[in-house]
């Protein structure tokens, strides 16, 4: 798996939209964290357009991403917010210049759609918050994404959880969010499951719906070929009039009990305020125990 170069003080980040609009005034924490930290920052061309729910139209928003893309001079690129969007531009987009300059692309929830592409061609990335999320952000997570730009050892410990099964294991890290990756599956940018960690998180879902994705992983053979999964917060669950009687961590212990694999709940990633970084595409180690649970990413 390739890592793109560790950003150094100087570098220039690109901040644009690749699915819901951003049209307020809104990214001036964001510039003066990435400033503070010694980088540049272009602001793209997408940031203010207005296409209905999208920042300006499919075309419009991969021309914005291609651009940086093939800007020589741009480090990382650090999508502004998710929603909905990133899948429809997805195929309008040309790697070649990545992949002779490959750079981080930041970013969760609908950029699991650019994860798992990058995953597929063999490049990592970073799962963490974005600029429309910086303001509530937690410390932890503005350091950690810091961390991981810039190169340093990551690394966490985390309290013990009940739900937890207890286990270790290493692999890949790859997912990220539910619903992205259940829609991906059936199409070429589906996530590879043999001897991965996978992530997963997901925010104001169906509880049924939670089941319906984890029997899709399931009916997928991905739990029969996966080492270890971490799950990250399930945000705003919400309910039928009937419950469906089980909350969304019970729905996937009891999906995932017959696989022999540890499971780490309540990892503090997601659509919460302390979203921490990871790096995906790495290879980590977790180690699940009744004190606490590890995360280790190797480099």
């Amino acid at each position: 798996m390739i890592t793109p170069p560790r950003l150094q003080k100087g570098d220039t980040v690109a901040i644009l939209a690749t699915a819901r609009k951003n049209t307020d005034d809104n990214l001036k924490p964001a510039i003066d964290l990435l400033q503070s930290w010694g980088l540049e920052v272009l602001i793209g061309k997408t940031i203010g357009l207005d296409h209905n729910q999208l920042a300006g139209t499919d075309e419009e928003r991969a021309a914005d991403f291609q651009q940086q893309l093939d800007n020589p001079n741009v480090k990382a690129i650090w999508c502004v917010r998710g929603g909905y969007g990133t899948v429809r531009m997805l195929d309008l987009l040309d790697f070649t210049q990545f992949k002779q300059n490959p750079k981080w692309i930041i970013g969760f929830s609908d950029i699991t759609v650019l994860h798992s592409h990058l995953n597929l061609m063999g490049y990592k990335s970073i799962h963490a918050i974005m600029p429309i999320s910086l303001e509530k952000a937690s410390d932890e997570a503005i350091e950690t994404l810091k961390t991981a730009l810039f190169g340093k050892p990551l690394t966490y410990e985390i309290n013990t959880d009940a739900k937890n099964r207890l286990g270790t294991a290493s692999g890949e890290l790859v997912g990220g969010n539910l619903s992205i990756l259940y829609s991906l599956f059936g199409s070429p940018t589906a996530i590879e499951c043999q001897d991965k960690i996978l992530f997963i998180e997901d925010l104001d879902e169906y509880l049924y719906h939670i089941d319906r994705m984890m029997m899709n992983l399931k009916r997928n053979g991905c739990l029969e070929n996966i080492k270890g999964i971490i799950v990250g917060s399930m945000s705003k669950m919400r309910d039928n009039e009937i419950p469906w009687g089980k909350d969304a961590f019970e729905i996937i212990e009891e999906i995932t009990r017959n696989h022999s694999l540890p499971v780490l709940y309540n990892f503090p990633a997601g659509h919460i305020d302390d979203n921490r970084a990871l790096i995906l595409g790495s290879q980590v180690t977790i180690e699940v125990n009744n004190r606490k649970s590890i995360l280790r990413f190797e480099h």
